[in-house]
This record gives C-alpha cells, structure tokens and sequence, in this order.
C-alpha cells in the first residue's frame, strides 16, 4: 500500500475489509455506538497526555494516531452504509466554513 490514501481510497479499502474480512458491517446504530466508544478512548487519552489526569495502568501504551484512526475508521464504515462520498461531503463542508466563516475567527478578539 502507498503512503498516501484519499479519502475515497480509504473509503473502498474499508468496504473491501468489511466485506472480506469482516463478513458484513454492523448496523448503523451499532455504529454509531462504537464510534461514541471510541471518541471517549480518545478523550480519556487526551485527558492524560495533555490534560491533568494522570495515566493508569491500562492506558499505558495506548497511542493517539491509533485512537484517532479507529475513529476514521468507524465514521468511514457510517459514510460507506449510508451512501457518503466523504470527499464531496469535506469539500462542501469547506465551501461552507470558508463563506460562513471568512472574517469570524479573524474578527474574534479572544482569538487575539
């Protein structure tokens, strides 16, 4: 595999896993639930490397390019069941924070 994937490559390799590896996808509530999961196992890490909690035994080990990967990776499994092109989806996302947005964190004084 290349370095580099697209958003839409990342979409099919995961489809293709699913598919072959995985046998079906879970359904979109499941999901969704584990996506929920997995944000909190990435918040509780945050906590302990950049927050003020301290590490237990069992996040030891834990890497946060993983933790953040396994959150992709359910949000592309969500995108692949209800038919999102990720790509157009980021690319109107930005169309709409770059007019909504042109001046608003510029113009923010807290942002100073």
């Amino acid at each position: 595999m290349k370095n580099e994937i697209t958003i839409s490559e990342a979409q099919e390799l995961v489809d293709h896993w699913i598919k072959t590896v995985g046998v079906r996808y879970f359904n979109e509530l499941t999901n969704m639930t584990i996506l929920m999961e997995e944000v909190g196992e990435l918040a509780r890490l945050m906590a302990r490397t950049y927050g003020e909690q301290s590490f237990k035994e069992s996040d030891k080990g834990k890497d946060l390019g993983d933790e953040m990967a396994d959150i992709l990776w359910v949000l592309i499994c969500l995108a692949n069941q209800t038919g999102v092109d990720l790509t157009e989806a980021l690319r109107k996302n930005m169309d709409k924070k770059n007019i909504r947005d042109a001046t608003r964190h510029k113009d923010n004084e807290k942002l100073k």
